[in-house]
């Protein structure tokens, strides 16, 4: 982009290390950035507490302003600003707006509806052709999908919403001229070209643990709901639901098998007024949209059960929850031999996957 006075300033600004929530107010206080940056030491400290105007006074940290104008300089870098007239409303009705923001892909994406999809990282098969699927349904019914880069639910989520037309937000917790995880290069190449990355920290900000929090209150900032997938009870995505309840979201939830831990924070939020769902239209119903012609299909179980009766015997006693082989073998009248050729087959034709500890689950 072109680096002029105002985006200097902006950059400035950002690279003094200032809390999101006390800039704010400096802004509301004293005007745009140029105007805190020229004020005196005096005028500072009369509108801000002391350690926010002694970190002024000390002036943006060198490195990380060289770090912000050398990225900005770049073709396709982009900065969003408190000031801009496309700056996200919806981000402008929680607690601590992200004063700025680097971004990378279409920004006009930022003025569109926006639905999130968080979840597990170590997420199930089953958890994330759901998340895929959801969201594909979604970005076919127009909205734009939020989520976080992570993996797991996260990336699936991604990948759903470049199915549609909808497009897709990424909201990350390091500067933009890092991936994080690495593995995701090639899906944050695509997200630039199709999508939007979307990060409030400076590049050259390393994967800090608690930036991922941090970021989690954009994530359901931008949107107008939230859907997880899967979460145990100690996952960074029920931080996302409950930040997305304070900021008067919708939260919803799929439900999953009692036997699982990937289903024991879907199953808290429920318990806690969470909305369920099992199709994208459920989602779309309670935010009064438009649904997409089929969107129940979308992320309705598609696949026809097998033909032979042992195949379709073996899925009738796997049920919906994991299970080993032994237990399968209980279950019927099958041997083991038999019974670990058959899951062989049915995961080739894509009705069971393999999940952690040596068991099996549905997939349809």
């Amino acid at each position: 982009m072109i680096v002029d006075s105002r985006v200097e300033a902006w950059a400035a600004l950002q690279a003094v290390g200032i809390a999101p929530r006390a800039l704010v107010d400096l802004l509301r206080s004293l005007g745009g950035p140029e105007a805190i940056l020229a004020a005196s030491p005096a005028q500072r400290r009369r509108t801000a507490p002391a350690a926010v105007a002694a970190a002024l006074e000390a002036g943006p940290e060198p490195a990380r302003l060289a770090a912000s104008l050398g990225w900005l300089a770049q073709p396709g870098s982009d900065l969003v600003a408190w000031d801009d007239a496309d700056y996200p409303a919806a981000l402008l009705q929680i607690a601590d707006p992200p004063p700025v923001l680097f971004c990378l892909g279409r920004r006009e994406l930022l003025g569109r509806p926006a639905f999130a999809i968080a979840g597990s990282r170590n997420a199930t098969p089953q958890g994330i052709a759901d998340a895929e699927a959801f969201a594909a349904a979604l970005s076919a019914a127009g909205l734009t999908i939020v989520s976080g880069l992570a993996a797991g639910i996260d990336a699936a989520a991604h990948r759903g919403a470049l199915q549609g037309p909808g497009g897709t937000i990424a909201v990350t917790g390091t500067g933009l001229d890092r991936v994080y995880p690495a593995s995701h290069r090639q899906l944050a190449h695509a997200l630039a070209q199709q999508g939007l990355l979307l990060s409030e920290f400076t590049p050259g900000t390393p994967p800090l643990k608690h930036n991922f929090p941090r970021r989690n209150r954009i994530v359901s900032g931008l949107a107008r709901g939230v859907l997880i997938v899967e979460a145990t009870l100690s996952s960074g995505s029920l931080i996302t639901a409950r930040l997305a309840a304070e900021q008067g979201r919708e939260v919803f939830a799929l439900p999953g098998s009692i036997h699982s831990p990937f289903s024991k924070g879907c199953h808290k939020l429920l318990r806690e007024g969470a909305k369920l769902v099992e199709t994208a239209a459920d989602i779309l119903d309670e935010l009064r949209l438009p649904g997409s012609p089929g969107a129940r299909a979308d992320t309705a179980t598609a696949a026809a059960p097998p033909g032979d009766a042992p195949a379709r015997a073996l899925l009738e006693a796997l049920g919906h929850a994991p299970a080993d082989v032994d237990t399968l073998c209980t279950r019927t009248d099958l041997d083991a031999a038999t019974i670990a050729a058959l899951l062989s087959r049915l995961e080739l034709d894509g009705f069971v996957a393999a999940v952690p500890g040596g068991r099996w689950q549905r997939r349809s």
